[in-house]
């Protein structure tokens, strides 16, 4: 995919001709599908989403299924078990198990595929109006080919990317006449072949011997919307497939947690020690047989066979026997696990947002654990940290500044303008500077007119009339306010067409000429637009950054240093700027840029580098007007959620496209930098990263402990740092003045590599906020990298616009916010919301919750296989090593699905160490999952050893009651079948108990999940225990009466009572000493909060009682957080505005006492 987007297109190969079909099925448009089989290049239209149909269902889900391991290996054990050589258990302990986990993956497989198959139908039988025979046919979406002529109408959806060739708007772009369209068949179309770039598209198209250029602007792609017209015609260049948006519908990389990697090569040492045991026990075999069971005639079974024959026997008898030390079941649990932890983000009301009807979204359920373990969040800045609802709020007109404070100010200063003098105003709009408004009314100074003519004209937004009211329909929030603003004071945009654009400039309605407009993209950083006046005047109107148009300014330009002074005002109260100029263009020399503009827009190589640099031509030698500075405000709850993260100990990167100083104000703003910090800037990470570079090279490379030795920090001194760099420092930087040596740093991509990304990564990683502006989206892509790759630490982003889709899939985790800024980052997401302080509910209670659940699921869910199986290796030593198992058949089958399954399942949905209030409250809480304490090798080990402790109790206790043992009628119950009932029910009423001392939060379900499964295995044991059922089933059932006849004995539930009370015992010790001598993070904040509740109770106020005194605030009303820390900080405040502040307040305090 990379390639493709940075090959050129080839264009001859992919040719259209309009309203021929035979055409696009000439042998030079074939290719070969298989052998000497060949079809048309140009796909049809209907698409294929679902993965099986009726007969591929089985063999393929199948397939997919047993390239899991563990499937895999089950399945070899059911072969073995068909060898009666070597089988020791029956065949059905290993296919019942098995068959269920794939039946049950299976159906959530189909009933994924029937949802596609659903959506697939529907969406190929959708009808549309195609050019048939010479008139417009109705026809499915799925029968429409490449090179059909299709008519849409207002409200329809888009079947296949189409070239718009005329629409009813009597002015809009029109390259056939509708009256034309049955001879449109000479129209030929060469463009790029299919591709996956949703923003760019090239081609020409050959139309009565004239050649028009084709881009994106021209083309409608399937699943859009047909808007702002009644109907509209359009050819089809791209069908089904090969259309942009299914070619963006490939896979997506894979994201795997940690716990799911370590789950993984946990199963690979149960594998090796299943391995090892069996071979150890087949050795004893071996020595046991030639040494005892070859001299017992007793033994003798008929076959003469060697020991080492027989030892090699028992192993796989061993392999099959304690086969259940890799869980089967294991994984279908933890995706069961999974799908409940996610429909609780789905199901959470607290990260519902009314406003917009918009509730909290899990688009995977792969990745719940891993919101408990992020170490770092990278952060996009617009719309994100802030609301990306933008209010012009104030502007700078030939060195003159007028508008508002910053936003919490305003009431103080003055009141909004009244606007109703203008009939098309917006009654949503305030501005308070009455000055402006009187200056624009007094029609006196002409650079004023023209700054809002400008805004007014050069901009690309679409008007709807609605009910005797403007709706302006805006690509981005900005150009929405801005021309909002201009409408406000008097400069109306009313209409346009192709060719023209129509504003009202204060009483007098005009029509402007549009000659050429040259938009904006993220490289160029301005757009421009060439008008000719109503008298003949060419102009063009230019509005950008200010580090891109000052670099165009005329020298006799005025005013650059007074609106740079209020560029950086700006800035620092956190506004967006953008510079406005224009110059006049003489009919010569627009007419000879016109020529090069056209040559330029219809070449077929690298046509966006050529219209740049005709662009270039003409935007120069520019006349300064002013700027603008529009307000982002920040989102609800940014600070408090910045602040909590960060005392979870997760650090927080910014990634913007803003200023630097517009972003570093934003970072106080949103309290991510502090005024205990200590910024770092460019050139003192220059000068620390070269002072790192040079001690690298000075050290001897022979000495083996000065490399494996911890570098320095790059901050010695005690404090808090913060590094705040741009995307054009990582170039620069990287591009230093001494030639890199072999193998030392490269750049790739915009940003630093080795060894110099480990220093930035190391000294970035040092710091508690960085903040990285003027980065372009693949940079934002390339330092997630950086951290991930040499950090080894879990990394989340999270945006909302398509600028942010690159960052948010290199990132382990992936947060979309549906925003203004459309649904590119939702879609490209593995969790949505509406937002961003809803980050701190999902990473510190569901996050939290979700790793903790699983981390107790997989520690107990290892300890009881290891509890079960392992009776089989101390068995093993009293029965010759001879694979004899030392349950019952059917136990073995079902102790996994229905014995022990449904309380440590419910565990891993519901368990709470704490509550959701106690979880935001107390944010270090969030530790142990960043440093990876509760499921490790550790973890496991421990659960391997209590597993083992407790297959010894279960074995050894009901063995030595066994010994020597009279019941009460006199008869001894000490028989194998008698014996294996004992240990059954010692070991599932143990786990059972085991997992409710392992239960943190209880409920009605659980109780009834634990009583439930040890009641199921009594009644069930009974069942197929009973005469009846061995009647029907001789063979399979063979037990028959050993369970009433074992546990009528009283003696045994003793043995039973025993063995569960010394399995449980130290259990219970360790866990007391763990709450009171060694308590966890959890256990000391559920301390604190009831001895905070203890407190609070001895406190409580006396009730009241008359004549009490009582002194009032002069802040009684006073209950939000001021602004103190930034007033007296001075660093986004101007200080003029910091001292009629306190003045005010200081009246105001008089005046109350």
């Amino acid at each position: 995919e990379e390639a493709s987007l940075s090959a050129e297109p080839r264009y001859r190969h992919w040719k259209v001709k309009a309203n021929d079909r035979a055409y696009h099925h000439l042998p030079e448009f074939q290719r070969k599908v298989f052998l000497c089989i060949k079809k048309s290049k140009y796909s049809g239209n209907a698409i294929k989403t679902y993965k099986y149909n009726v007969l591929t269902f089985l063999p393929l889900n199948l397939f997919e299924q047993f390239k899991r391991a563990a499937n895999l290996y089950f399945l070899g054990l059911l072969i073995l078990q068909v060898i009666p050589q070597i089988s020791t258990l029956p065949w059905y302990t290993t296919l019942v198990p098995l068959v269920l986990v794939l039946s049950i993956t299976a159906m959530k497989d189909l009933v994924d595929d029937l949802a596609r198959h659903r959506m697939d139908k529907e969406i190929n039988n959708r009808k549309c109006e195609v050019l048939l025979d010479g008139r417009f046919q109705e026809s499915k979406w799925r029968h429409i080919q490449v090179g059909d002529v299709v008519r849409l109408k207002k409200n329809d959806f888009i079947p296949a990317d189409i070239l718009l060739l005329s629409s009813s708007n009597p002015n809009s772009l029109c390259y056939v006449e509708t009256a034309e369209l049955d001879g449109a068949g000479t129209a030929l179309i060469e463009c790029e072949e299919p591709n996956n770039r949703l923003d760019k598209f090239t081609g020409t198209m050959l139309w009565r011997r004239e050649r028009y250029p084709l881009d994106l602007d021209n083309m409608l792609l399937r699943g859009c919307k047909i808007r702002n017209t009644d109907f509209c015609h359009g050819l089809v260049i791209f069908a089904g497939a090969d259309t942009k948006i299914m070619r963006n519908g490939g896979k997506t990389r894979f994201k795997r947690t940690k716990i799911d990697e370590l789950m993984n090569y946990m199963v690979y040492t149960i594998f090796v020690l299943l391995i090892l045991v069996a071979a150890g026990l087949a050795i004893g075999h071996t020595f046991w047989y030639e040494e005892i069971g070859s001299k017992a005639w007793y033994l003798y079974d008929g076959k003469d066979e060697d020991a080492s024959y027989r030892g090699f026997l028992s192993f796989w008898g061993y392999i099959i026997v304690l086969n259940t030390m890799v869980p089967i079941s294991l994984y279908v649990s933890v995706e069961v696990i999974r799908l409940g932890q996610s429909k609780f983000i789905n199901w959470d009301l607290q990260m519902y947002f009314p406003e917009k009807d918009t509730p909290a979204k899990a688009r995977t359920t792969t990745l719940n654990e891993q919101l408990g373990q992020i170490e770092y969040i990278f952060s996009d800045k617009t719309g994100t940290l802030t609301q990306n609802i933008m209010a012009f709020k104030k502007c700078t007109i030939s060195g003159q500044t007028y508008g508002t404070s910053p936003s919490g100010y305003t009431e103080i200063i003055t009141s909004p303008v009244d606007f109703s003098w203008n009939r098309y105003a917006d009654r949503k709009f305030q501005f308070m500077d009455h000055s402006l408004v009187a200056l624009i009314r007094s029609r006196k100074d002409k650079d004023a007119l023209e700054f809002f003519k400008l805004l007014s004209l050069c901009h690309t937004v679409m008007v709807e009339q609605k009910e005797d009211d403007l709706v302006y329909q805006a690509a981005s929030p900005d150009e929405g306010a801005l021309v909002t603003a201009a409408r406000n004071f008097g400069y109306v945009f009313l209409s346009r067409t192709q060719d023209t654009i129509t504003i009202r400039e204060m009483d007098q309605e005009t029509t402007y000429e549009m000659l050429a407009l040259l938009d904006f993209n993220s490289d160029r950083k301005r757009m421009s637009i060439i008008l000719r006046a109503p008298d003949g005047r060419i102009r063009l109107y230019c509005k950008g950054a200010d580090t891109v148009i000052y670099e165009r300014l005329s020298p006799n330009s005025r005013h650059k240093q007074s609106t740079q002074d209020a560029l950086d005002r700006f800035a620092n109260e956190t506004l967006r700027t953008l510079c406005l100029c224009y110059r006049d263009v003489s009919r010569d020399e627009y007419d000879a840029w016109a020529r090069k503009h056209k040559d330029a827009s219809v070449t077929m190589t690298d046509r966006e580098a050529a219209l740049d640099r005709v662009y270039e031509q003409i935007e120069n030698n520019l006349m300064l007007l002013g700027a603008t500075a529009i307000e982002d405000k920040l989102q609800d709850g940014v600070p408090e959620t910045i602040a909590k993260l960060a005392k979870a100990d997760i650090k927080i990167w910014v990634l913007t496209g803003d200023k630097k100083e517009t972003a570093e104000n934003i970072g106080f703003s949103c309290e991510l930098l502090t005024d205990d910090m200590q910024i770092h800037y460019g050139e003192d990470i220059n000068e620390k990263l070269t002072v790192r570079q040079a001690n690298r090279r000075n050290e001897p490379l022979s000495s083996g402990r000065n490399r494996k030795k911890a570098p320095e920090p790059f901050f010695p001194q005690p404090g808090k740092n913060a590094l705040i760099i741009t995307g054009g420092w990582l170039v620069s930087f990287a591009q230093g003045p001494r030639r890199p040596r072999c193998g030392e740093m490269l750049q790739v991509g915009h940003v630093l590599f080795f060894p110099v990304q480990i220093d930035f990564v190391d000294m970035a990683c040092e710091c508690e906020a960085v903040i990285c502006c003027r980065v372009t989206p693949k940079q934002k892509a390339n330092v997630v990298s950086l951290v991930k790759k040499y950090k080894k630490a879990v990394t989340l982003s999270i945006g909302d616009g398509a600028n942010d889709v690159n960052m948010i899939k290199t990132a382990d985790i992936g947060v979309g916010i549906s925003g203004q800024e459309g649904m590119q980052a939702v879609m490209s997401s593995d969790y949505a919301f509406a937002q961003f302080r809803y980050l701190q509910r999902l990473l510190l209670v569901h996050g939290r919750w979700s790793y903790i659940r699983m981390c107790k699921f997989l520690r107990y869910f290892f300890y009881k296989n290891f509890a079960f199986t392992l009776v089989h290796f101390w068995y093993s030593f009293f029965s010759g090593y001879s694979s004899q198992v030392a349950y019952e058949d059917w136990f073995i089958t079902i102790y996994n699905v229905l014995y022990s399954s449904l309380p440590v399942l419910l565990v891993g949905l519901l368990d709470q160490d704490v509550n959701d209030k106690l979880s935001l409250k107390f944010p270090k809480l969030y530790l142990p999952g960043q440093q990876g304490l509760l499921f490790n090798y550790k973890n496991f080990f421990i659960s391997l050893f209590h597993g083992i402790f407790t297959s010894l109790i279960i074995f050894f206790i009901p063995y030595g009651a066994f010994l020597q043992t009279m019941g009460q009628d006199g008869e001894a119950p000490s028989d194998y079948q008698s014996f294996a009932v004992v240990t059954a029910s010692s070991l599932v009423i143990t786990v059972n108990l085991q997992i409710s001392l392992d239960t943190s939060y209880w409920t009605f379900v659980n109780c009834f999940a634990v009583l439930g499964s040890i009641a199921i295995y009594f009644g069930i044991m009974f069942d197929i225990h009973s005469a009846g059922i061995h009647v029907i089933f001789p063979s399979i059932f063979t037990f028959t009466g050993a369970a009433s006849n074992a546990l009528r004995q009283p003696y045994l539930w003793l043995t039973i009572i025993l063995t569960v009370g010394i399995s449980l015992l130290p259990v219970i010790c360790i866990q007391f000493l763990h709450k009171t001598i060694w308590p966890s993070v959890g256990d000391k904040f559920d301390q604190k909060k009831k001895y905070e509740m203890e407190e609070e109770e001895k406190k409580k106020p006396p009730a009241f009682q008359r004549g009490q005194r009582s002194r009032r605030s002069a802040y009684a009303f006073s209950h939000s957080r001021g602004y103190a820390d930034l007033i007296s900080s001075g660093r986004s405040i101007r200080r003029r505005l910091s001292v009629l502040l306190r003045s005010v307040a200081q009246i105001t305090s008089t005046q109350t006492l």
